[in-house]
């Protein structure tokens, strides 16, 4: 099964290359952006059939490894 994750930064971190973007895009025209926060974006293909434990390896994984829990969340986007 392939899961996709998302890693960026929590609301309350200040996110330097997130507001150069939104003021790149606004100089470039795009006034209609207010914010813009710049994460990551994991694939895995994962050798199980089972969402559930697929679920629980990845939270374990983002513990561990994919994301630093001080600063950054951990969102699985999906499982299939």
């Amino acid at each position: 099964m392939r899961a996709l994750v998302a890693v960026r930064l929590k609301d309350d971190i200040s996110d330097a290359a997130g507001r150069t973007l939104q003021n790149k895009l606004i100089d470039l025209g795009y006034t209609e952006v207010s914010e813009a926060r710049i994460g990551k974006l994991l694939e895995f293909e994962i050798n199980s059939t089972d969402p559930e434990s697929i679920k629980k390896r990845i939270e374990e994984m983002g513990r561990k490894l994919l994301a630093n829990s001080e600063t950054e969340e951990l969102h699985l986007i999906s499982i299939s």
